[in-house]
This record gives C-alpha cells, sequence and structure tokens, in this order.
C-alpha cells in the first residue's frame, strides 16, 4: 500500500549522526553534542519551528585502518549508516524538513537512502568547496570523506555504492556541485566527460550569492523535483569559520553562504538538510558553534517567510515496508589531513563499481558523451589543489 506523506514545512526532525569514521581527523563525532549545547533545538523553537528531536546516532570513531589504505574504516562506516538510515525514514516519512548534525561528510548518504524510501528520485545540491569525487583508485589518503559524491552516483568502493538496493543512490543529472574551490585533477578530469553541474566559489562572489543560489535552484528544477542540501563547513572562509578539519582561505564567506542558504532552505521541496565537518575540537571557546548555530537558524527561518508554509500532500510514497523503530538518543563520541590527495591506483578496476547512470528525464545521463556544465556565464576549469 502506497504512503502519502504530508509535508509540515514548518517542523524540523533533529537528528544527530556523530561520526567520525570517514573523516581526516577526529572530533566531528562531538559536533551534535556541542551544537545541541549551543540552543540549536530552542533557537529553532523561538524561530517559531516545532521541532522533534530524534536524538543521537551511535558514536563511529575515526581510525586509521591501515589494513585497507584505500578506503578506511568502512565497517563502521557502513553500521553508522545504517544507524542515520533508520532515523531519516522515520523523519522522511513525518513530513518534516530533516536536519542531520554531522558527522562525516559521509552521513549525507544514509539520509539519501532514508528519502529514497519514499521517493524514486531525488536531487542533490552539494555545498562544499572540494568536489569530493574521487575513488580508492584515484586518491592515497584512503578517507571516504573526499569520495562521498564519487559513491553517490556509483562509483567506487562496493561496500558503499551497494548501500542502498538501487545504484545510483543519484543519478550524475542531479547533482549539483556549489562553491567548488579545491578541485584535484582526477575530479576535474571526470567533470569534464560527466553531466554533473558544478558552479565555482569564484563565480558565485562574482554574480552574487543569492543569484548564484536561485540559478542552481533552478537547474535543479526544484520547484517540482524533491532534493537534499548538503552543507560541508569548510566551504567558508577559515578567517571567518575555523573550526573544521581542512580549513582554507578563500572561498565563501559567510554572508554568501548565508544568503545562499536562505534562497535553498525556502524550497518547500527540500526533504533534509545534513551539517558536516564542524570539529568541536578546533573549536576551543565555542564561538563557531555559535555561529554556527545562529546561521542555521536564520536560514531556516526562510522557509516560514515563503509562501506555501501550510502543510502540502506530496504524491504517493512507493510501499514501504514496516516502519522503523525511534532509536534511543545516546551520547556522542572521532577524521587525517589532506582531503584530496591523488595517486596512481593500487586497486585494481574490477575491485571497483561504476554502474551506468540511468537515463535522466530531460538531461543526458552517459558521461562518455556528455559536455561538462557549469552554471557559470563563462566557462569555469576547476583548478587542482590538495587540501
Amino acid at each position: 500500500m502506497a504512503v502519502k506523506i504530508v509535508r509540515q514545512p514548518k517542523k524540523i526532525a533533529l537528528i544527530g549522526a556523530c561520526s567520525s569514521a570517514a573523516a581526516f581527523l577526529a572530533g566531528t563525532e562531538k559536533a551534535p553534542a556541542a551544537l545541541r549545547a549551543a540552543g540549536l533545538a530552542e533557537k529553532l523553537k523561538n524561530a517559531g519551528f516545532e521541532v522533534n528531536d530524534l536524538g543521537d546516532c551511535p558514536p563511529r570513531l575515526f581510525a586509521d585502518d591501515d589494513e585497507h589504505r584505500r578506503a578506511r574504516n568502512l565497517p563502521a562506516i557502513v553500521a553508522g549508516l545504517n544507524d542515520l538510515r533508520l532515523h531519516a525514514e522515520v523523519a522522511i516519512k513525518s513530513g518534516a524538513l530533516v536536519l542531520v548534525l554531522g558527522g562525516d561528510c559521509a552521513q549525507v548518504i544514509g539520509l539519501l537512502a532514508g528519502a529514497r524510501r519514499y521517493h524514486k528520485h531525488i536531487n542533490l545540491l552539494w555545498m562544499d568547496r572540494d568536489a569530493d569525487l574521487n575513488t580508492p583508485a584515484s586518491t592515497p589518503s584512503g578517507r571516504i570523506d573526499g569520495m562521498v559524491v564519487a559513491h553517490i552516483i556509483g562509483r567506487g568502493a562496493p561496500e558503499l555504492v551497494r548501500f542502498y538496493s538501487e545504484s545510483p543512490l543519484v543519478r550524475e543529472p542531479d547533482v549539483l556541485l556549489y562553491g567548488l574551490e579545491r578541485v584535484d585533477p582526477p575530479e576535474a578530469e571526470f567533470l569534464a566527460k560527466s553531466p554533473v553541474r558544478h558552479v565555482d566559489a569564484a563565480d558565485i562572489q562574482r554574480k552574487g550569492a543569492a543569484a548564484s543560489a536561485r540559478n542552481a535552484l533552478a537547474h535543479l528544477h526544484t520547484e517540482s523535483r524533491e532534493f537534499v542540501l548538503h552543507l560541508d563547513t569548510d566551504i567558508i572562509a577559515q578567517e571567518e569559520f575555523a573550526a573544521v578539519n581542512v580549513p582554507g582561505s578563500g572561498g565563501l564567506s559567510f554572508a554568501e553562504v548565508r544568503a545562499s542558504l536562505r534562497e535553498m532552505l525556502s524550497q518547500q521541496t527540500l526533504l533534509g538538510l545534513d551539517v558536516a565537518q564542524y570539529n568541536p575540537e578546533r573549536d576551543a571557546d565555542g564561538s563557531c558553534a555559535q555561529k554556527l548555530v545562529a546561521l542555521l537558524v536564520d536560514a531556516l527561518s526562510a522557509r516560514l517567510q515563503a509562501p506555501g508554509t501550510e502543510p502540502v500532500a506530496a504524491a504517493p510514497a512507493p510501499p514501504a515496508q514496516p516502519d522503523a523503530a525511534e532509536l534511543p538518543r545516546e551520547e556522542p563520541a572521532a577524521t587525517d589531513p589532506a582531503h584530496s590527495e591523488t595517486a596512481a591506483s593500487e586497486t585494481s578496476a574490477s575491485d571497483l563499481v561504476e554502474p551506468e547512470a540511468e537515463p535522466a528525464e530531460s538531461e543526458p545521463s552517459s558521461p562518455e558523451t556528455s559536455t561538462p556544465e557549469t552554471l557559470s556565464s563563462e566557462p569555469s576549469s576547476p583548478e587542482s589543489s590538495e587540501t
């Protein structure tokens, strides 16, 4: 029997994804607790939201895992994604906007998998200065945080490519990378052939953040298609927000990120937002936690000011399995710098899974025949850099 989901624009389902298993340093597993302590839930309620706190997933910690140098900590990562998927399924079915507090970037896979239970196709807006398109074959770091988008579109370690029964989780033409500044040569080569869209930080600064965000949303057809938004906080220039694993100068300013988020979060087709890479161990006085909470509350408040804030019935969802029970809250728990190094492969091609992209509804889906697509008025060729 199909499930009919009624979206509740004024409701937020809060989930803590306490993981640093995919990351480059320890510490991001403590982010959910730090953001809760900074008053996130209370400030969202004061802004006018009804907040349903579904608690935290069990901690999954950073480790070197030298036995699997090309794809480190996969068992812990997959376990964490299964935890989050159960929470996300409950939250998505409730019709609330899902707000996932991470954690490492890989946690978005759990959110997407939970959403895919009820939505056949989902678009992804990836807000990050890194493309995260490396694979175990293209980078020696072995840190999955630099490979997340690749796995979402079906390229990389089988344990993650096949995490959801249907691969890819998101089709290449339905992914948009927003705010790129650090792109490695293998990633740039892939983008030159792929229908994955991308817009560089420099283009956003030239055109204006709000206009760039509206342009990105139009390219993803968010007026009619559901999407998930990923925010990697290292997109913010380190001069304004340094409490991340791989900070960098340049990139977008805090004001530009806020202006972009206000446009994106006002969309009623937004199913969920995950916030990644804030590291409390690099925020001794808690000032970055306070800034991040203020940013989220301000940007989310745009939903309350947007047209159509009354409950909206979504299209009937596919037949569902029995409901996943809510998991009890547990206390949180830990990520090797070099976010996107490149090197020759030590992994044979037969070990990697790269299924063909499913045909898109209105855009080409074959990387071999598609031309690169950026959202700037001038061609933008990503510049490679190691992080």
